[in-house]
């Protein structure tokens, strides 16, 4: 699973946007399922920036946010992202290896699509 949060952030505010996402991703990244994550800058519009986590399943995303240490240093972070769709199936990847296909269903199979 992938989350993707985009932000704007003033000039002004960068430095402590910077620390708040460093300690979200501490919290995030103790919990079981975290894959990886990084914090990025727009190059174009310096003001936007983005924070991309990858998960094992949804489950472990949602029990992340669920837990005490991510609510006290993630989810005000969380809280500041534009409201947009932030979670993502990963359908195809590439690795060092190159391409990598998931599920045979992976592009017609999601949350609810068996009911």
């Amino acid at each position: 699973m992938l989350v993707v949060t985009r932000h704007r952030v003033p000039p002004a505010e960068a430095a402590a946007f910077v620390a708040g996402a460093q300690a979200a991703i501490d919290a995030l990244a103790a919990r079981p399922g975290w894959v990886d994550g990084a914090l990025g800058r727009n190059v174009d519009d310096p003001d936007l920036w983005v924070l991309s986590t990858r998960w094992a399943d949804v489950g472990s995303y949602r029990r992340a946010l669920s837990a005490f240490d991510v609510k006290v240093s993630a989810v005000p972070l969380l809280s500041t992202a534009l409201d947009e769709p932030s979670a993502y199936e990963v359908v195809l990847g590439a690795g060092g290896d190159g391409t990598s296909s998931h599920a045979p269903d992976a592009g017609s199979a999601g949350p609810g699509a068996d009911r």
